[in-house]
């Protein structure tokens, strides 16, 4: 399952803001396993280039809240992750 995609607001010229944590993201899907857990029961924040990613190569995607799996369901059946929408609000607001 997936859940819309988040657009990046821009990072900081420093190397701060979403670019720095995409690729911290992106370290923690290499060295990581897929989860069990409540992934199942909600739809999750991820970039939508990740979902399209996935889709094509299989691999897992990791959302906003932490939870990596592969996307396989329809998102809009599902209510959205309350940490995934917390995270999301506060990168909107800075």
């Amino acid at each position: 399952m997936y859940q819309s995609s988040i657009s990046d607001p821009g990072a900081t010229p420093d190397g701060g803001g979403t670019a720095t944590l995409d690729r911290e993201l992106e370290e923690l899907l290499e060295q990581e396993t897929i989860e069990p857990g409540d992934h199942e029961r909600f739809s999750h924040y991820v970039k939508k280039e990740k979902i399209l990613e996935s889709a094509m190569s299989g691999k897992p995607v990791r959302a906003l809240c932490g939870k990596k799996w592969t996307p396989g369901r329809d998102p809009e059946k599902f209510p959205v992750c309350p940490t995934c929408k917390e995270i999301y609000e506060r990168m909107r607001d800075e």
